[in-house]
């Protein structure tokens, strides 16, 4: 009979749900993001790894209560956003401050990374370009490639009188596009987009362009629904790992 007690508490533990003690955040890995989100190889097996994995992990050590779930599957940047839309998605890594996305995610204060956008050109193209107006003179023969649905459009778009092609979802197509001639220029971020250009083994046929540039920053996109102790733990996360140096670490090693 004394074993009673110890088997009713034993079978009450095994029926909690699972994820009980956690607060569970969902998310998803941003195709063509590299190196937010980058291909990996863990324990002979695919998976999903890159700057955004490794700032979630790291919240998880902070705050073991946290849970950050769905990194391990790609989703369009198109698709996330209709999932937080829909109440499906909680947090989105690395969004800018542009009103597209001001609109839709609560922003975290603290900076995740700072990256700066460069420009690729095709190797055998000798022009020499100082600022946006210089390209904004050549008219349709300066026109700038973009990934689709990607903060650098909008970023771009309201720089003004810029021809902008941002119909391609992967670096590898603009890339292809740009050595086509369907494109005078591509515009993508770096750490990012040399990665892409070595990957693709260009080296050899595309260059970029000293100048000129942006810098932007990325933050941490929560839904506008999130419970307040949700939001808060994740923030209070964030600032202990920048307070820490843990945020520039994990964005150094990625360095390009």
């Amino acid at each position: 009979m004394k074993l009673l007690p110890v088997l009713s508490a034993l079978l009450l533990f095994l029926c909690q749900p699972d994820g009980m003690a956690s607060t569970i955040i969902r998310t998803a890995a941003q195709e063509a993001s590299e190196p937010k989100f980058i291909t990996i190889n863990q324990q002979g097996k695919p998976a999903i790894g890159g700057i955004c994995v490794d700032i979630m992990r790291a919240l998880e050590k902070v705050d073991p209560d946290l849970k950050f779930v769905g990194d391990q599957t790609w989703q369009p940047r198109i698709r996330i956003d209709a999932g937080m839309k829909a109440g499906n998605i909680d947090a989105f890594c690395g969004a800018q401050r542009i009103e597209r996305n001001t609109s839709q995610y609560h922003f975290l204060d603290t900076v995740l990374f700072t990256v700066s956008y460069l420009l690729a050109v095709r190797a055998d193209d000798d022009i020499d370009i100082q600022n946006w107006d210089d390209i904004r003179q050549l008219g349709n023969k300066g026109v700038i490639l973009a990934l689709h649905g990607f903060g650098i459009v909008d970023i771009l778009e309201k720089i003004g009188g810029l021809k902008i092609d941002s119909g391609a979802t992967s670096s590898l197509s603009n890339l292809n596009k740009l050595l086509a001639g369907r494109g005078r220029f591509y515009c993508h971020r770096s750490p990012g987009i040399k990665l892409s250009i070595q990957q693709a083994g260009l080296e050899s046929k595309i260059r970029l362009l000293a100048r000129p540039q942006l810098s932007e920053k990325f933050y941490m996109g929560l839904s506008k629904t999130l419970p307040a102790d949700q939001t808060r733990k994740i923030n209070n996360a964030l600032v202990s790992l920048e307070n820490s140096g843990e945020l520039r670490r994990i964005f150094e090693k990625y360095q390009e």
